[in-house]
């Protein structure tokens, strides 16, 4: 099955910056969309920012211009630079992958704190 690894997550101070990584390993099919999701406690599970194997990318209007979202398709990963973060960033911070047959998977989440 496809297993999807997050890293990067942890506390950091309002204004400041934090880069989330996710793998993806396992498939059977070619990787096609990927992208970040995010839920806090008691809200919907939202979209942050995806990207596609071509390399088209979507945001959430909350993170435009302070978020960027990258990815390395040799390696099936993908990126998320965050900067210029704000307390109401925090969240669980959750990886998402879909296949060639349209397939989607979920990383375990990681969690994102930002204070101050």
């Amino acid at each position: 099955q496809v297993q999807l690894v997050e890293s990067g997550g942890g506390l950091v101070q309002a204004g400041g910056s934090l880069r989330l990584s996710c793998a993806a390993s396992g498939s059977r099919y070619r990787i096609n969309a990927m992208g970040w999701y995010r839920q806090a406690p008691g809200k919907q599970r939202a979209l942050v920012a995806t990207i596609t194997s071509s390399g088209s990318t979507n945001y959430a209007d909350s993170v435009k211009g302070r978020f960027t979202i990258s990815r390395d398709n040799a390696k099936n990963t993908v990126y998320l630079q965050m900067n210029s973060l704000k307390p109401e960033d925090t969240s669980v911070y959750y990886c998402y992958a879909d296949d060639a047959l349209q397939y989607g998977y979920w990383g375990q989440g990681t969690q994102v704190t930002v204070s101050s």
